[in-house]
């Protein structure tokens, strides 16, 4: 029996997936399906979980083909602000530090591996190409620059945490 092929609109965006998990996880739903006439989604967990409360940094929408953002069920205004982001962007910055935020959705290591000195440490002295952290999503290990000159002044997430787009993670006094 001959195997349809497979063209682009029938690959799902990465994105699209851990957007509707986060939203899975705001809106507390166990059971989302979503069905696009190219490409079917279904996704389940299990029921809330008793751990701490998980807060998200703002959320931007990024359609897959074919889908449009407002076709999402219950798609939140792309302006909301977790609890953690206005916390970290409200705490006491010093003079005039600069935030490192992660460009991505994952998981932080301080460390290329558990028994390895971190990257950085605060008052580590930094340049733009320095890497600051690791950050994991689907086993891909992606080194993060700190993109600035200066001194770590804080680090606001601890080794393994679950980190959101645009999280803050660290504060950098600017040389």
């Amino acid at each position: 029996m001959a195997e349809k092929a497979r063209d682009s609109s029938d690959e799902v965006d990465v994105q699209k997936i851990h957007y509707l998990v986060r939203l899975m996880k705001r809106y507390d739903l166990t059971d989302l399906n979503i069905n696009d006439g190219h490409v079917q989604i279904r996704l389940k967990r299990r029921g809330p979980e008793s751990a701490a409360p998980i807060h998200m940094a703002p959320i931007q929408a990024i359609p897959a083909a074919g889908m449009h953002p407002g076709s999402l069920p219950g798609a939140p205004p792309t302006a909301t602000v977790s609890a953690r982001s206005e916390a970290a962007a409200e705490a006491p910055s010093g003079p005039q530090t600069i935030v490192i935020k992660s460009p991505m959705v994952g998981t932080y290591y301080a460390s290329s591996a558990p028994d390895v000195a971190p990257f950085v440490t605060v008052g580590s002295v930094v340049q733009p190409d320095s890497t600051v952290c690791i950050i994991e999503a689907m086993k891909v290990f992606t080194d993060i620059p700190a993109g600035v000159s200066g001194a770590i002044a804080e680090i606001l997430v601890k080794n393994g945490q679950a980190v959101e787009f645009d999280q803050p993670l660290f504060r950098v006094v600017p040389a």
